[in-house]
């Protein structure tokens, strides 16, 4: 079952590897699919997209590589604009959700999944049935997440896309190389969050193939 994680960050933001030496990592980790999605506000998003740009295609013979951007800790009316811009030069879009852990602004999720142009909500904490909803009508993925902390939320979040039938996606938001996904990480996180085995191949296969085909065309 192929391996693929779309939140992932390098010194872009606050990452501790190069974009290059983390895809190459990765490669040697088993990985198919990666994504690398810096956090963006309106001070660094030309930044990022232009930084990230430059390697889009270097890797190719190798794996599968997405662009991204991690809008972060911005108001949520801001939040339209900047999935705009980044979708428009074929970014994959994910919004930092209101996890528990951190002071993100009410309203962020909300905004996150009325938007058209939003790919992943990324560990929503306390979602809404309402939220959960409105991410199934739009076709906004809603993360499980891999990571400590914004993992206290992902039983819920997957609670509610049960009831709700919206799309999820397993993440590991990595900072460094301890933080990379493995085979046995990712299903042990899935089963933490109450996910059924009977989903997997939607969860790890389907919906990550998906995310694929919306940035490669």
């Amino acid at each position: 079952m192929k391996l693929s994680d779309f939140h992932t960050h390098t010194i872009l933001s606050d990452g501790v590897l190069i974009p290059a030496e983390q895809i190459r990592r990765l490669i040697v980790g088993g990985l198919d699919t990666v994504a690398i999605t810096d956090h963006i506000d309106s001070a660094t998003v030309d930044y990022v997209l232009n930084s990230l740009e430059k390697i889009r295609n270097d890797f190719d013979d190798y794996i599968t590589f997405l662009p991204g951007v991690e809008i972060t800790h911005v108001l949520p009316s801001q939040i339209p604009a900047l999935a705009k811009k980044a979708k428009q030069r074929n970014f994959l879009v994910v919004v930092h959700g209101e996890t528990i852990v951190e002071s993100v602004i009410e309203g962020t999720n909300r905004a996150a999944v009325m938007c058209p142009d939003v790919d992943i909500l990324a560990h929503p904490g306390i979602l809404t049935l309402e939220e959960a909803q409105l991410a199934k009508d739009n076709d906004v993925f809603l993360e499980i997440t891999t990571r400590g902390g914004h993992s206290l939320g992902n039983g819920l979040v997957a609670e509610l896309a049960n009831k709700t039938r919206a799309k999820m996606i397993l993440n590991t938001d990595s900072h460094r190389p301890g933080d990379f996904l493995t085979k046995e990480l990712r299903e042990k996180t899935a089963l933490g969050a109450g996910i059924p085995e009977t989903i997997f191949e939607e969860l790890f296969i389907k919906n990550p193939e998906e995310i694929v085909r919306r940035i490669i065309k």
